[in-house]
């Protein structure tokens, strides 16, 4: 009997090679061709499983997604337990800084997918934010919680002061893969602005 298929294991091989391609070449570069070549699997065993290019657009920047939250709960681990708002979000915006070659790659392949959202209005309505969205939401969460300990000044806007820090990061991100900082620079401008949210308001005593 042949052996049995594991479709989802398929699937994420097809996907794991537009991201790759998206990495390396951009998305422009990842037709459903050249999928399946750098996949090693027939160009009609792509469009079997996906039966369109954007379809697999977007099972691709899922898996991408998921990958980038796997590497964040991973610095949350690190960062000490129990976890504290502080340990939390500087966990968070440092894992999103390309500082290794992981966070690189993931950071390029955002970069490939954002410039193909912004030149198609319909992709931005259905995918440009919700997980930008849910991260600053999160985020905020955690700097009402610092509110609430006593380690961010109440005057602090939270949703404002979340938007602010992942712009920062997302700024500086594109400095080090523009060659303007490394990473290690990037992360003490980071820290440095962390730094100055999380002190503890003089009103707590």
């Amino acid at each position: 009997m042949p052996p049995r298929v594991d479709h989802e294991q398929r699937r994420d091989q097809i996907a794991q090679a537009l991201l790759r391609i998206a990495d390396s070449q951009g998305l422009q570069a990842a037709s459903m061709r050249a999928v399946a070549a750098e996949a090693g699997v027939s160009l009609r065993l792509v469009q079997y499983y996906f039966h369109t290019k954007d379809e697999l657009l977007m099972d691709a920047l899922t898996r991408l997604g998921a990958q980038l939250q796997a590497r964040m709960t991973q610095w949350i681990a690190a960062a000490g337990t129990p976890p504290t708002p502080r340990s939390v979000v500087t966990a968070i915006l440092s894992s999103i800084l390309p500082t290794d070659p992981d966070s690189r790659r993931i950071t390029r392949t955002y970069a490939a997918y954002y410039t193909l959202v912004l030149g198609d209005p319909k992709l931005v309505e259905q995918h440009g934010t919700p997980q930008p969205d849910l991260l600053e939401g999160f985020l905020t969460k955690q700097i009402r919680a610092a509110q609430q300990d006593g380690e961010v000044s109440p005057g602090r806007n939270p949703e404002w002061t979340a938007a602010g820090l992942l712009a920062l990061t997302n700024g500086l991100g594109s400095s080090v893969l523009g060659g303007q900082r490394t990473g290690d620079a990037a992360l003490a401008i980071l820290t440095h602005h962390l730094d100055e949210l999380f002190q503890r308001s003089a009103d707590t005593g």
